[in-house]
C-alpha cells in the first residue's frame, strides 16, 4: 500500500514539520534586516536656507513669488531643486519699495538620472547626474507692464558610482545642494547687473563675482 505524505518530511509529524519551518524562518529574520539595512537611506542635512545671508532689497511695494508646478526630479531626490530654487526668492528677495512689484519665477528645475556604465566584473555600475535651473526676476509697474528683468541659469552634473539607494541618495544630495550654491552666487549677480536701478542703494554693494559657468565634476573611480 502506498503511503501518502503531506507538507514536511517524509514520515514526520506535522505539529514537528511546522515548528522546524517557523524556527528556520526566524533565524532567517537577522540576516534579512541586515540586506535591508544596507539600502536604507541615511538622514540626511536638513535644506539649504537663505535667510542668513544679506538680503536683496528691490525698491517695489511687494514680490510674488511664483510657486513651481511639478518639475522632473529622479528618485531618490532628497532635495527637489524647484522647491529650494522658490524658497531662494522668498528668503533672499525683499520689498522695500511704496509703488511697483516684482514677480520670481522657477523657469526650470531639474535632477535627471542616466545609466553611465552598467559595470561588470572588473568594474562598478556609474550614473550620471545632472542639475539644471533657471530662475527669473520681473519688475512691473504700475499697470502692469514689464519694466525690468534678470535671469539666472546653473547646470551641474557628475558621474557617480552607484552603490545602492543610499549612495544614489547622498550623491544626489550633494550635487543639488552644489547646484543651488552656484544659484545663489550668479543670483546675486545677474539681478545687480541686470537691476541695477531698482536695488535701493542702502542695499551692501559687495564686488560682484563672475557669472558660474557650466561645471562638471567627476569622482575618482568612475
Amino acid at each position: 500500500m502506498t503511503k501518502l505524505i503531506g507538507d514536511g518530511e517524509a514520515g514526520a509529524p506535522p505539529a514537528l514539520t511546522r515548528r522546524r519551518g517557523l524556527l528556520a524562518g526566524m533565524a532567517l529574520l537577522p540576516l534579512l534586516a541586515a540586506c535591508a539595512g544596507g539600502d536604507a537611506q541615511p538622514a540626511l542635512q536638513p535644506p539649504p536656507g537663505y535667510r542668513h545671508l544679506t538680503p536683496l532689497q528691490l525698491n517695489v511695494l511687494d514680490i510674488e513669488v511664483v510657486e513651481p508646478g511639478p518639475m522632473r526630479a529622479d528618485p531618490p531626490a532628497p532635495l527637489l531643486p524647484a522647491e529650494l530654487a522658490a524658497r531662494m526668492g522668498r528668503e533672499r528677495l525683499v520689498p522695500v519699495g511704496t509703488s511697483g512689484r516684482a514677480r520670481f519665477l522657477v523657469d526650470s528645475a531639474t535632477l535627471i538620472r542616466e545609466r553611465a556604465s552598467a559595470g561588470g566584473l572588473f568594474s562598478q555600475a556609474t550614473e550620471r547626474l545632472t542639475v539644471a535651473i533657471r530662475i527669473r526676476v520681473e519688475v512691473l509697474g504700475n499697470d502692469g507692464r514689464r519694466v525690468g528683468f534678470a535671469e539666472a541659469e546653473v547646470r551641474r552634473n557628475a558621474t557617480v558610482i552607484d552603490e545602492g539607494p543610499a549612495s544614489r541618495a547622498r550623491a544626489a544630495d550633494t550635487i543639488v545642494r552644489q547646484a543651488l550654491d552656484d544659484l545663489n552666487v550668479e543670483f546675486e549677480f545677474q539681478l545687480r547687473r541686470n537691476l541695477r536701478d531698482w536695488i535701493m542703494s542702502g542695499a551692501p554693494a559687495a564686488p560682484l563675482p563672475g557669472p558660474v559657468q557650466q561645471e562638471s565634476l567627476v569622482r575618482p573611480g568612475t
